[in-house]
């Protein structure tokens, strides 16, 4: 894979939740630009960070998103806010509207988890999809 496509791609997001439709904006473009897929990334991308903006960030935090490539292709995204508050997956009943997030994070990448930050300055959630 040459350096062009090991590249990082970062997007500060504002903390509004209308912004969600952008940062699936920037994923389409990026991923487009590696020829892949961007069903799936679009839809993690969106949970993580939907979950930074509605639960982890102050209002006047901004949450920083970044997507790459790994050396075997995998695609990997990751969204950092300044929050120490750990995500978790939640139980989702057949009528709930929230609650659902990191379970389709969960179903749909190699991995993710969580790293937090030194100094308490917050955390990065992190997802890994598999090579498309």
């Amino acid at each position: 894979m040459d350096e062009a496509a090991r590249a990082e791609s970062e997007m500060v997001v504002k903390h509004d939740l209308a912004v969600v439709a952008e940062v699936r904006r920037f994923v389409r473009l990026v991923t487009g630009q590696w020829g892949m897929d961007d069903f799936v990334p679009c839809l993690v991308a969106s949970e993580l960070v939907t979950n930074a903006l509605r639960y982890a960030s102050a209002s006047d935090d901004d949450v920083t998103f970044r997507i790459g490539r790994t050396d075997d292709g995998a695609l990997w995204m990751e969204v950092q806010d300044a929050t120490c508050d750990l995500p978790c997956i939640q139980r989702a009943d057949t009528v709930s509207e929230a609650g659902r997030g990191l379970f389709i994070v969960d179903r749909f990448c190699r991995c993710w988890g969580v790293r937090p930050l030194s100094g308490g300055a917050g955390k990065v959630v992190f997802a890994v999809l598999n090579p498309a």
